[in-house]
């Protein structure tokens, strides 16, 4: 049993922690260790204390013991959790001094200081906090620039003290909810209002090109419209419309055993897997989007939170907060090359380690860390050693790991080489790392809804397999997914060789269309998107800036993704979606071209002498 003695109501806890509002400070005398400690709540009965990082437990290459480990002390009143990720006073310091006096008050210690909750956490009214406003110089290596020069420094704008990482709110700009709805069902409602303007306002003047050619273009969209032709055409035979009994009755709900063997046969071929995928490792639900939101409500306890590379996905924050109360850890990467190779971006395992250290400090649960393989948006391809040493660092701290490999199928470059985490020969730790994969991308069949989750640990599977009852799929769509994974000459021979030469073939129409307008952009070679750096066409050098930008091109009529949406920390970069018809292409680089050069709205001339039509290719 713990013993402690009050330091009073400044004690020097307080200011180790870099922790607002501490009511007194504390020893705690256990066998293992002996540490100052803080009480850093004033409501309630429940008070949470923390070892600083002067803790005998602390070394000078940081903790001893992993998170997990940390002894709880159970007090008459209140309950005591060490935590052994406390900064360094220095870096307390820093912390406490870049919040401003209005913000550290503007609530109790109880919500500045809370690790886990029950219950959503803070529905604040504060605005979302903005970054890089200032400017500084960065590298383009790596960056295609039209203008060739890709060796000149080009401005950017980042603060010189920001922080490396950010813990998510996604509510943080929530107002109010409705009185027909609970405070959840609000918060629900108003990711749904605020988070899809674009892609709303899209649906309600779609370009067609017969019905409505002034509608808009959307290339802000993740989907591969190129390959309608060739997936219509194999879905039309004979061998998919067998319909029997089994099928129009409740399944298994992992999924029909007869599709899960396929998607392990599947699996092994296509990721190389050392040895053969298991079926019964294998679980089916209606598409990724359902399959991370069960995996967050199952790994995590509400409030909680999973470590993801910035920028990343933005719709995985509605994925893992709307049902499960999960959030995310951003780990900042930035457009200036870090490393040995100076990659633009680049992800290590030591920004990997100060987010997770940084999280801890805020008094944030870390439970697992989400990658992208290929990345969306930067199309970048995880190497097998960058690979081991992200699941070495989730090992070390006891983290899952959720691989997101939709795009596994659709690199397209032939010097570009894909490496599943399923292809390594030793994974570091099985019952932690959870691997995602559908069709929706690599298919071209995102209105299918096919999604599928392969893990080795049993119990996550079948946690996973409970919430299927209400994410699964039909028993008829099913027969046709095992009926197309299965015809692999078909794949091999006829549908993968046409998908990659007409993406290659779209994909060198948009570099040349940005490098024509001097715009560098990152050159990958995987996905359907470039991610482009507009910050010289911004009005201010802000988000607000950004978004004006966007408003601008959508004004236009063609829809592009901002970097504020995938939680990239320097405003200016641009998702652009390649994966569509040579005449949409064409239009909508048309009409980017008119924003950025200042062409009065909606003047759609004939193409410009500097524009090449998209090479059709594959059959």
């Amino acid at each position: 049993m713990g013993q402690f003695t009050p330091e009073g109501p400044a004690g020097r806890g307080g200011e180790e922690a870099g922790l607002v509002n501490p009511r007194f400070c504390v020893h705690v005398h256990t066998s293992q260790r002996t540490s100052r400690c803080l009480v850093a709540s004033s409501g309630g009965s429940e008070l949470r204390l923390y070892y600083s990082r002067g803790s005998p437990a602390w070394g000078t290459d940081g903790p001893v013991a992993r998170p997990c480990c940390c002894p709880r002390l159970h007090l008459e009143h209140f309950r005591v959790e060490t935590d052994p990720y406390h900064a360094s006073p220095s870096r307390a310091s820093q912390r406490a001094g870049s919040s401003s006096p209005a913000k550290r008050d503007s609530h109790p210690p109880s919500q500045n200081c809370a690790v886990r909750r029950d219950k959503m956490f803070s529905l604040s009214q504060k605005a979302s906090r903005t970054s890089a406003t200032g400017r500084g110089p960065t590298s383009t290596q790596h960056l295609s620039n039209g203008s060739g020069d890709g060796g000149q420094e080009r401005e950017c704008f980042r603060k010189p003290d920001q922080k490396l990482y950010d813990v998510g709110d996604p509510t943080a700009m929530f107002s109010s909810g409705s009185s027909y709805l609970s405070s959840r069902g609000s918060v629900i409602k108003w990711f749904w209002d605020s988070a899809e303007e674009g892609y709303r306002t899209y649906h309600m003047d779609e370009y067609d090109e017969d019905k409505n050619p002034g509608g808009i273009i959307n290339l802000g969209t993740s989907e591969n419209k190129l390959v309608f032709d060739l997936i219509s055409r194999r879905l039309s035979q004979s061998d998919m419309l067998q319909i029997e009994p089994s099928l129009l009755q409740y399944p298994d709900w992992r999924g029909h055993l007869f599709l899960r063997e396929e998607v392990a046969r599947f699996l092994s071929f296509y990721c190389k897997s050392p040895i053969p995928l298991k079926p019964e490792n294998v679980v089916v639900l209606n598409g990724c989007a359902s399959l991370l939101s069960a995996l967050a409500t199952v790994l995590c306890e509400a409030g909680e939170a999973f470590l993801i590379p910035t920028p990343y996905y933005g719709a995985i924050t509605q994925h893992v907060y709307l049902y499960g109360n999960v959030r995310l850890v951003y780990v900042h990467l930035d457009s200036e090359g870090t490393g040995p190779d100076k990659r633009p971006f680049q992800l290590t395992v030591e920004k990997l380690e100060m987010a997770l250290q940084g999280a801890h400090s805020e008094g944030v649960i870390v439970k697992g860390l989400i990658l992208i393989n290929p990345q969306n948006p930067l199309g970048d391809i995880y190497t097998p050693a960058e690979l081991q040493d992200y699941l070495g660092f989730a090992k070390r701290y006891m983290l899952h790991v959720v691989v997101d490999e939709v795009y596994m199928l659709s690199v397209f470059e032939e010097s570009a080489t894909y490496h599943s985490v399923l292809s390594l020969e030793r994974l570091p730790d099985p019952q932690r790392t959870h691997v995602m994969w559908a069709t929706s991308k690599d298919f071209g069949m995102s209105g299918l809804r096919f999604g599928t989750l392969y893990t080795e640990n049993q119990d996550v599977a079948s946690a996973v397999t409970s919430l299927c009852r209400y994410h699964g799929l039909s028993g008829l769509a099913q027969y046709q997914m095992a009926q197309l994974l299965r015809d692999q000459d078909w794949i091999n021979q006829v549908y993968l060789p046409a998908n990659h030469a007409r993406l290659k073939a779209a994909h060198t129409y948009v570099s040349e269309e940005l490098q024509g307008l001097g715009i560098p952009f990152l050159n990958r070679g995987a996905g359907f998107f470039i991610w482009a750096d507009l910050r010289k066409y911004l009005p201010e050098a802000t988000f607000e800036g950004e978004s004006l930008l966007w408003r601008r091109f959508l004004d236009n009529k063609v829809l592009l993704s901002f970097g504020k949406a995938f939680g990239c920390k320097e405003p200016g970069w641009f998702r652009f979606i390649f994966s569509d018809k040579t005449h949409r292409l064409r239009l909508g680089m048309q009409r980017i071209r008119q924003v950025l050069q200042g062409k009065p709205q909606g003047a759609e001339d004939a193409p410009n002498s500097q524009t090449q039509e998209p090479r059709e290719a594959g059959p």
